[in-house]
């Protein structure tokens, strides 16, 4: 009981610290210091209207109105101090209260926008837990590992997609990138995502799954909407297919450490754009044996520019800090990812990594990865 006394007591006395107006007041303070030392307080009392000024940019009513008091107060006593004209005196004053009030109702009106926001934000968080589902650590029998950010860091979501499910046809995932941002991407995306989980769970065969999404897009997009996806399943031990739909090429690092792309035998249009290219996507069978691990990712972390407009390497990237664990490396890659743009992107990014872990070894293996080699062609992809 006495902990728990404690620890309210310090949520309080750290409400209340957020909540005092200390700068505005410490501006308040140097002003009337600056008058008492010059002696010529006329000159000083017009900017105490500096203090409820920023104090309604950093509290509330309450707050805005004490410090509005406090500078009536103390620019009353200076002026009687330094002998200012009665009128005079009055006339800044009046001005004082005039800034407070103005001061306060903008204090009101920007804390009702920011509850709109959160109000915003939480409807935006929740219908991103909805369109893009969490992905647990393991899923079948892969370790896996997501990391996603929308280029509009207050909408949340984005036009990249992702899912990894498993079905009684094992585990299938996609990641893919929808033409154009905002909430006609997002509903492209929610579109796509329906389709593949419904396909994905009836359709043995993934060419099928694909078809299912690219007959409902052709229904459902304009001329020129489109949607690059990478679609991938796991049907049987040690076997991996993968179909590309004008989307960039995954990276498989094998047991050993080599990084290979994923190149597809035959280019195939986005989803949606088939029946203008008349190309239908091939169907590649990879070996994926335990340790194997396979790396997803959408064209904002691959076109993500720094300072001298150099594109970010992801492939160096991966062999830097690629390990055991996905979600540790997927952390390393997102920070680097960050800090190559300088902290923002301008463009939606998702990252998905899996990893098949050995048989015999626990899945959440806390041991580092061998050093990888340099990146190769990925010769060991075959079409099936």
């Amino acid at each position: 009981m006495a902990g728990a006394r404690g620890s309210a007591r310090k949520r309080a006395l750290a409400q209340l610290a957020a909540g005092t107006p200390v700068l505005p007041a410490l501006v308040v303070c140097v002003v009337v210091l600056s008058g008492l030392a010059d002696g010529a307080g006329m000159i000083w009392l017009p900017l105490l209207v500096a203090g409820p000024a920023l104090a309604a940019t950093t509290n509330g009513p309450r707050g805005v109105f004490w410090v509005g008091f406090l500078t009536a107060l103390l620019g009353a006593l200076l002026g009687v101090r330094d002998g200012v004209p009665g009128r005079e005196l009055i006339a800044v004053l009046a001005a004082l209260v005039t800034v407070t009030l103005a001061s306060g109702l903008a204090s009101v009106l920007r804390g009702r926008r920011e509850r709109v926001l959160a109000a915003v934000r939480s409807v935006a968080e929740t219908a991103q837990h909805a369109l893009l589902k969490p992905v647990p650590a393991t899923v079948g029998p892969f370790q896996a590992a997501v990391r996603y950010s929308a280029a509009a860091a207050e909408a949340r979501i984005g036009g990249d997609l992702y899912a990894l499910i498993p079905t009684p046809h094992g585990v299938r995932l996609i990641v893919g990138d929808v033409r154009g941002k905002g909430l006609p991407a997002v509903g492209t995306a929610a579109l796509v995502l329906g389709v593949f989980r419904e396909a994905a769970h009836d359709e043995p065969d993934l060419l099928a799954v694909v078809e299912r999404i690219e007959r409902s897009l052709a229904r459902n997009l304009g001329h020129d909407d489109f949607v690059t996806a990478v679609v991938a399943g796991y049907p049987r031990a040690g076997h991996l297919e993968v179909v590309n739909c004008g989307h960039a090429p995954p990276l498989l690092v094998s047991a050993s450490g080599s990084i290979s792309a994923v190149e597809p035998p035959h280019p195939a249009p986005p989803l949606g754009l088939r029946a203008l290219a008349g190309h239908t996507p091939a169907l590649q069978t990879l070996p994926f044996a335990d340790g194997d691990q396979l790396l997803l990712y959408t064209d904002g972390v691959t076109e993500a520019r720094d300072g001298g407009r150099a594109f970010y390497p992801l492939a160096q990237g991966l062999e830097r800090h690629v390990s055991h664990e996905p979600a540790r490396t997927l952390d390393a890659l997102h920070d680097e990812l960050l800090a190559h743009v300088g902290g923002r992107l301008h463009d939606d990014a998702a990252l998905l990594l899996i990893r098949k872990p050995a048989a015999d070894r626990a899945v959440a293996s806390g041991a580092g990865h061998p050093g990888p080699t340099a990146a190769a062609p990925a010769s060991e992809a075959k079409c099936s």
